[in-house]
């Protein structure tokens, strides 16, 4: 890996100025963590880490580094699975982290709004709500180092996408530093603004090439007081689609979460990760994980939920199911799901697929795509799991048993191509929740229509003339 580009040393006495000493980090040890990609898929180099204090701080820096002609990285909590927060191995960026930048400025219960700078913590912004009695419901698995602003410049997703909606659903309003410096001051509580042209929507899944988002508006909803969490075991793959429908209906869609793991799933969890265990005596083949919640203690939603489960076990839908009885069972059939992830660790290499399609074709997908991957790799082994409630599947591809991990995970574009031409032939999309970053950018071309990408270019190019925010990542170049 080549040394870091060396700054000019005008500009880092003016960072110095404008961030204080506790805001300038050179030390490699230091710096370290904030270089490489969670998965270890990359790992970049800079010169500089710069941590603003403030909106007007960063406005700043951003202008002295467009004035130098120097790139920068934003980066939140770094949990970005696709390497977008990740600078270059050639160290010509550098690292603006939005850490400091941690308070809630304001919750305003009647507006059901939360107003928190970027560098927030999901799991603080969530407890800060329950706080005042409101939910915040973006939960994903990093929810407790991950942050806000990086949330809203991947447009994350999560467990709850199916009754809330994802990032771009949650946001009211944004405050934004440009490109050049200038601030946009977006930061807007309404949900009725029909003012021409939706700017906010623009930077939330931007990934940080068109500005750095410093602060948002989020909307908040009324607590649940009444949760119910089950866990079946179904019959068949259309089966679990079937099931997702009726709980949908029989509740009036009050449901939260609806996720799907496959039998391997299973198995990789209890295998390698303490204390979680099969949730039945009996081996199935697919299993669905649902929560739902209601505003009343005394909805009937339990009742509700059993009277649904109870048909589709007459109609042999449902081979088995368990409703949870009390809160320490609900976190250890939500711990199954989480485990799922870990689990794929140490079994050997994994090929990842953060894939969706309409939610009538899962099936049909996930078939299809197991088809594909033997054909490509014999004895890969599929594991899905995920939110199919909204049509997001995490399609997983497990290396064979004794294979060489590293020879394996050199045919990634390879199998990722297999699976994604389906996806595509479907109607689906190649990144259902985790962005473009610098990993699917070659694929993002492949896949685009011409028009498509020619207006993305077109964005960038008007928000971002001289390439310096994020370089490198989302945007396909031209010659692609």
């Amino acid at each position: 890996m080549d040394a870091p580009a060396p700054l000019p040393d005008r500009l880092i006495a003016g960072l110095r100025a404008v961030v204080g000493e506790r805001g300038i980090v050179t030390d490699a040890a230091e710096m370290a963590p904030h270089l490489v990609e969670m998965r270890g898929l990359y790992k970049g180099a800079s010169p500089l880490l710069v941590r603003p204090g403030s909106t007007e701080e960063v406005a700043k820096v951003v202008k002295l580094c467009a004035e130098a002609g120097v790139p920068i990285v934003p980066q939140g909590g770094n949990t970005s699975l696709c390497g977008g927060s990740i600078p270059f191995e050639q160290g010509r960026e550098i690292i603006l982290s939005l850490s400091r930048m941690n308070k809630v400025r304001e919750v305003d219960t009647l507006d059901y709004t939360i107003t928190v700078e970027a560098g927030c913590i999901l799991q603080n912004i969530q407890q800060a709500a329950a706080d005042a009695d409101r939910l915040f419901p973006l939960s994903l698995g990093a929810e407790g180092s991950c942050q806000i602003g990086g949330n809203i410049a991947t447009n994350a997703g999560g467990i709850n996408t199916l009754r809330y909606g994802n990032m771009r659903d949650l946001v009211l309003g944004v405050e934004v530093v440009l490109s050049d410096g200038r601030i946009w001051d977006g930061l807007r509580r309404l949900r009725k603004d029909n003012t021409g042209y939706d700017l906010k929507q623009l930077f939330i899944g931007g990934e940080g090439t068109l500005g750095i988002v410093t602060a948002a508006v989020l909307k908040l909803f009324p607590r649940p007081k009444e949760e119910v969490t089950a866990m079946c075991a179904v019959s068949s793959l259309p089966g679990v689609v079937d099931l997702l429908s009726r709980v949908r209906s029989g509740t009036g869609d009050q449901v939260s979460a609806f996720e799907y793991m496959a039998r391997f799933c299973i198995d990789l969890a209890a295998k390698h990760i303490p204390g979680v265990r099969d949730p039945f005596e009996q081996r199935y083949e697919h299993y669905a994980l649902m929560r739902a919640g209601a505003g009343r203690a005394d909805s009937g939603l339990r009742e509700i939920m059993e009277e649904v489960l109870a048909t589709a076990m007459e109609e042999g839908l449902v081979l088995d199911a368990v409703l949870a009885e009390s809160e320490q069972q609900v976190k250890d059939l939500w711990r199954i799901r989480e485990a799922v992830v870990e689990g794929q660790i140490p079994e050997g290499g994994s090929i990842k697929h953060d894939v969706s399609v309409p939610v009538s074709r899962i099936a049909a997908f996930i078939e299809e795509a197991g088809k594909a991957v033997e054909k490509t790799i014999p004895g890969a082994r599929p594991c899905p799991f995920g939110h199919i409630g909204d049509g997001n599947i995490h399609y997983n591809v497990t290396q064979p048993v004794g294979a060489d991990k590293q020879a394996y995970l050199a045919r990634w574009y390879e199998l990722n191509e297999a699976v994604h031409d389906i996806v595509v032939a479907m109607g689906g999309s190649i990144s259902a929740e985790h962005g473009i970053g610098r990993l699917k950018r070659g694929e993002l071309a492949h896949y685009k229509s011409p028009v498509a990408l020619d207006l993305m270019r077109r964005i960038k190019d008007a928000f971002d003339p001289n390439d310096i925010m994020n370089p490198g990542k989302v945007v396909p170049d031209a010659e692609h």
